[in-house]
């Protein structure tokens, strides 16, 4: 791991409540910036509650125009806009080959403004891995403790019974490892709100883990593997070995296995802990047209224009989904009955063969291969995580996908 620490943006504690255009009475404080109506603020300003760090693009900032232009999909969508607006998007944009096709940003929200991409994040995270695999630097069927040796005795260390077999890179890929981990994102007693104080998302508490590194030590189970299990620790696993493989902190490793590739108009940023260490699973904040970049380089078999991200085979084995006989959340099946999760991206197994990077409160990186095209929605739901809000969020998605076959 390089000695190197991130550059550090904004304050743990954030802006003086009520000075800032716009502020909630009050708010965001570090316990309530994830709450609505304060989300709506704090999504698209989170270098200013939150310590962050850069994400380098490595070239000059091009200017970017903010437009608002949904009129290719009108005759087919002609109340696109009021279900945008319905569902809390604060950025919508459709991306079709190389052509920006349909635009949209709410009031107050520019082109060239961050928000964050809560566990789409996790996307990200597993490109990264799968250039390193690519590169030959980090074999999946490996066990995780051969590259973090620390997480020994933890539940990445597998099953107790010493001859059952090492979970392994991909498994925590895949996210098919049985851990104590609730992901229940209201409940103050889950683990999850645990990892959040970890890693400086919410005010720390009496025998918390000191930062994320120690987080994952201390996470149990019985180690069994072979069943879908959504948890965000797995990606701050990866993380821990992308470091461990590479010698840079997480947000360097970004850079330039990925970002530095795409042409991106801006830097993204991804919050840290108290060491410096970039929260994988959810911290990654960037624009709406550099989120569809890294879709557009997926479709285009993992060339971008800085240079290869992922081989073409990565990509058509990510494409064509995982198991799905390990998918039994019903969550997402009761939407998509063939869908599946492979290398940190939901799978939907219908006939369109669309792939997604989710995040809680309305984030989606939405890959449509019959068209050619990227749909880019970032949102600011009231609620983080519910079936109804889903349903909202994957009609708009495939009603554009279904529209673009005509536009």
């Amino acid at each position: 791991m390089s000695a190197r620490r991130a550059t550090v943006q904004g304050s743990p504690t954030g802006p003086h409540p009520g000075r800032y255009p716009g502020a909630a009475p009050g708010q965001p404080d570090l316990d309530g910036w994830q709450e609505a109506p304060q989300n709506r603020w704090a999504f698209s300003h989170l270098g200013e509650i939150l310590p962050s760090a850069t994400i380098p693009r490595r070239s000059p900032a091009a200017p970017v125009e903010a437009v608002a232009r949904l009129d290719a999909l009108a005759s087919q969508l002609p109340d696109l806009q009021q279900r945008l607006e319905q569902s809390f998007t604060d950025a919508f944009l459709v991306l079709r080959g190389d052509r920006v096709l349909a635009e949209y940003y709410r009031p107050g929200f520019a082109a060239d403004d961050l928000h964050l991409l809560m566990s789409v994040s996790k996307s990200l995270c597993g490109i990264v891995v799968g250039a390193l695999v690519d590169g030959g630097r980090l074999d999946p069927s490996r066990p995780v403790t051969a590259y973090v040796p620390e997480l020994a005795g933890s539940v990445y260390d597998g099953p107790v019974d010493a001859a059952a077999p090492r979970v392994t890179v991909q498994q925590v890929l895949d996210m098919e490892v049985s851990i104590d981990y609730s992901e229940n994102y209201v409940d103050p007693g889950s683990e999850v709100q645990t990892h959040d104080r970890a890693a400086g998302w919410r005010s720390r508490r009496e025998g918390d883990p000191a930062d994320t590194y120690e987080f994952l030590t201390t996470l149990r189970g019985d180690g069994a593997v072979g069943e879908f299990q959504y948890c965000s620790a797995d990606t701050d696993v990866l993380a821990w070995i992308v470091e461990r493989v590479t010698g840079l902190r997480y947000s360097e490793a970004l850079s330039v296995h990925l970002w530095s590739k795409l042409d991106a108009d801006r830097d993204a940023t991804i919050t840290v802990d108290t060491t410096g260490f970039g929260f994988a699973n959810g911290g990654i904040s960037c624009t709406a047209r550099d989120l569809a970049r890294v879709g557009r380089m997926m479709l285009d078999g993992g060339a971008a224009p800085g240079g290869r991200v992922v081989s073409e085979a990565w990509v058509r084995s990510f494409m064509a989904g995982g198991s799905r006989e390990a998918m039994t959340y019903e969550g997402f099946t009761g939407a998509f009955p063939n869908g599946s999760y492979t290398r940190q991206w939901w799978c939907t197994g219908n006939e369109r063969g669309n792939v997604s990077g989710i995040g809680i409160h309305g984030q989606n990186l939405w890959l449509d291969p019959p068209s050619d095209s990227v749909i880019v929605k970032l949102s600011s739901w009231p609620e983080p995580d519910t079936d109804d809000w889903h349903d909202v969020q994957n009609s708009i998605l495939l009603d554009v996908s279904r529209a673009l076959d005509g536009a």
